[in-house]
């Protein structure tokens, strides 16, 4: 019986999908669930978020002023609970990548990046060479399981029953040349692009900043959230909060629309579990028209006027 615990990403006010995806990875290795941690505010809601979901056995409130969710300060906490677990995971998210390799230094273990099957408690497959190729790694016995889950292959958790709340002290000592100073981020009223149904994204055959506005105004009729290639975020088109691939954001949903997006590896690799991709470019011979489910050689913005007009 594994001994699984799971770090919680949050905003303060709600528990991230990141983290009922993480949890499904969980049930697999072990189906009797998981601890989930959640490092939050005393009067956060966040922590009665956790137990509402399915596979949480109890949750863990660490309560402490805002940090900004700090890898720095949350990693020498997350080592002094590791004595009481044999796994330990976090959403293969911005958050989780940068604090479980903090966490699988001080522990001195190898980390699991990228977790997108469970083949035995010990042994997982993972993605490399962009996605190319997928092997099976095994943590050796005698140390802990350190592993970061691709949100993208694991299906979000339903809700549970609901977990006791355990509030907890950590005895740790905490760095101090790190510090939060602030949170900046942009507001939008689309879905979230890790967790919406319908994306639609845009590459650098947009031409502009000012041409993705076409592309805004078709998700707000489609209830799309909106993401962009790489080629598209170096070009300044678009922010890199917005990169869909490899060293942006891997996403599933169930329809993805790309509008001049040639394909390049690293996009590809942050799409592969999309249920339906349909691609509009100009170039017959573009990458993206070997993976795509529906593929239109054509202008892509007369496809966005058509599209308009279907929609009424």
């Amino acid at each position: 019986m594994s001994r699984i615990l799971v770090i919680a990403e949050h905003d303060g006010q709600h528990i991230q999908q990141s983290t009922a995806r993480c949890l499904n990875c969980a049930q697999q290795i072990e189906a009797a669930g998981a601890d989930v941690v959640v490092f939050a505010a005393g009067d956060s809601p966040v922590a009665a978020e956790a137990a509402n979901l399915a596979g949480v056995k109890r949750v863990l409130l660490v309560a402490q002023a805002a940090t900004g969710s700090l890898a720095a300060v949350l990693a020498p906490q997350i080592v002094a609970l590791a004595g009481n677990y044999d796994c330990i995971l976090a959403p293969s998210t911005t958050f989780g990548r940068d604090l479980l390799p903090r966490v699988a230094a001080l522990l001195g273990a190898a980390q699991v990046s990228d977790i997108m099957a469970v083949v035995g408690p010990r042994s997982f497959k993972r993605p490399i060479y962009a996605g190319n190729a997928i092997v099976t790694v095994e943590v050796p016995d005698g140390q802990p399981v350190i592993g970061t889950v691709r949100s993208a292959s694991f299906k979000p958790v339903e809700s549970g029953a609901g977990a006791a709340i355990e509030t907890i002290s950590v005895n740790a000592e905490i760095p101090a040349h790190t510090r939060f100073i602030e949170l900046q981020t942009g507001s939008s009223d689309r879905p979230d692009l890790q967790s919406a149904k319908i994306v639609i994204s845009g590459g650098r055959g947009l031409g502009s900043a000012d041409n993705f506005n076409q592309l805004y105004a078709l998700a707000d009729r489609m209830g799309a959230a909106v993401g962009a290639s790489r080629a598209a975020v170096d070009a300044g088109f678009v922010p890199n909060e917005m990169q869909v691939g490899q060293t942006g954001k891997i996403i599933a949903p169930d329809f993805y629309l790309a509008f001049g997006i040639s394909g390049a590896i690293q996009h590809l690799t942050g799409i592969k579990d999309a249920g339906t991709i349909v691609a509009i470019n100009k170039d017959s011979e573009a990458p993206i028209f070997e993976v795509a489910d529906i593929g239109l050689v054509g202008d892509l913005f007369a496809a966005i006027e058509e599209m308009n007009k279907q929609l009424g």
